[in-house]
């Protein structure tokens, strides 16, 4: 099959959890015979014309001069392309800024699926009037797509009821860190099981604030690492209120993989405070590294973690972890972690599934079109 993958900034990842898993989906489809295309922005910094035998289409993406706005010109100019292209499956991965465009997809000529990424208009950070667009935006994404993919169950269950609509049920996927070495930490001036941490976008549904309140609270003296880009509005009023703290160490974005999982492997606590949205892919990775998780507790984080993980809402709570002396769960929570990955969420098994699927949709939207 002839697969294209739209609405992310582009591969390889600089930005977040979707560019993250087009990587893996788009060199994992090449393994049963696809041909594979990722629309990258035009200001992405790799800027060859394929990528590990996946073809990269460059679209002008304004974002940078204008701001959000860009974001839709960037989707429409993707959307266009395909328009003039014989893909058999069109991969739309998430909708905030494409499906107001959703009308202009080549939906007679290509099946059209969308992963619906997380419920985008609940997240904190957007006002009452942009979150009713998104909740619109979502209703579009449902009309315009023939089929849906969601990455957790409880947004599965969300469609259904709010929508009456099926979705697939595809989660991300991780693969086990096995080999840590220890002399990472000497860069970060850090000793083993000495500090804790966060990975995540700086953004108000990710609970950062309430974490580094709860850091601020419990006073360990132990590091605290903040990993996530900091450039906007929140991360600067982040860096006012916290970059003061000495415990608190503001570290940006890291995007080398082997660095993310040693500073998870022999941190003390892991943070992960994401609210709103699906199967994170950080946090399957902090599963992954054998790190102990704290986890914000919702319906998401739960549906995957279960009972190995340590839960909270609030400050409070995040510092009566950072104080609490009782581990005897800890190494249960790593091994149980890493063994649900092994099983459930390794790459391989999701790329599978998402090959099962790509072949049933085909096969259905054939059969549609010769009845």
């Amino acid at each position: 099959m002839n697969i294209a993958i739209i609405g992310t900034r582009g591969i390889p990842n600089h930005y977040g959890g979707f560019e993250q898993f087009a990587e893996y989906l788009s060199v994992g489809l090449l393994q049963y015979g696809h041909q594979v295309t990722v629309y990258n922005s035009h200001n992405h910094p790799f800027q060859e014309k394929t990528w590990n035998g996946v073809n990269i289409i460059h679209k002008f993406d304004p974002e940078k001069k204008i701001g959000t706005a860009g974001q839709f010109i960037y989707d429409l100019n993707c959307i266009w392309d395909t328009r003039k292209r014989k893909y058999d499956i069109v991969l739309q991965l998430g909708y905030t800024s494409s499906t107001v465009w959703g009308w202009l997809l080549p939906m007679k000529r290509s099946v059209i699926a969308t992963n619906m990424d997380g419920i985008e208009w609940r997240r904190s950070k957007f006002s009452p009037r942009v979150q009713k667009f998104l909740k619109w935006a979502e209703s579009l994404a449902v009309k315009y797509s023939q089929f849906l993919i969601s990455d957790s169950v409880g947004v599965q269950r969300y469609l259904l009821k709010q929508y009456d609509v099926d979705s697939a049920y595809i989660p991300y996927g991780a693969h086990v860190f096995k080999n840590p070495n220890i002399s990472i930490l000497d860069q970060y001036d850090l000793k083993p099981n000495q500090y804790d941490m966060l990975i995540a976008r700086l953004e108000p549904e990710n609970s950062i604030e309430a974490i580094l309140d709860g850091v601020v609270l419990a006073n360990t003296g132990r590091p605290f690492l903040v990993i996530g880009n900091y450039d906007k509005e929140f991360g600067d009023f982040l860096l006012d209120k916290f970059g003061k703290n000495p415990s608190i160490r503001f570290l940006n974005s890291i995007y080398d993989i082997n660095i993310l999982n040693n500073l998870r492997y022999y941190a003390h606590l892991y943070f992960h405070g994401h609210t709103v949205g699906g199967t994170n892919p950080s946090l399957l990775e902090a599963m992954a590294s054998s790190t102990v998780i704290c986890a914000h507790k919702n319906v998401f984080n739960e549906s995957i973690l279960g009972k190995d993980a340590y839960y909270f809402l609030n400050a409070k709570d995040v510092a009566a972890l950072l104080l609490s002396t009782d581990t005897t769960k800890n190494e249960s929570i790593k091994v149980n972690n890493v063994t649900k990955i092994d099983s459930l969420y390794t790459w391989e098994n999701i790329i599978e599934q998402y090959n099962s699927f790509f072949e049933k949709i085909k096969g259905q939207f054939k059969h549609k079109l010769l009845r």
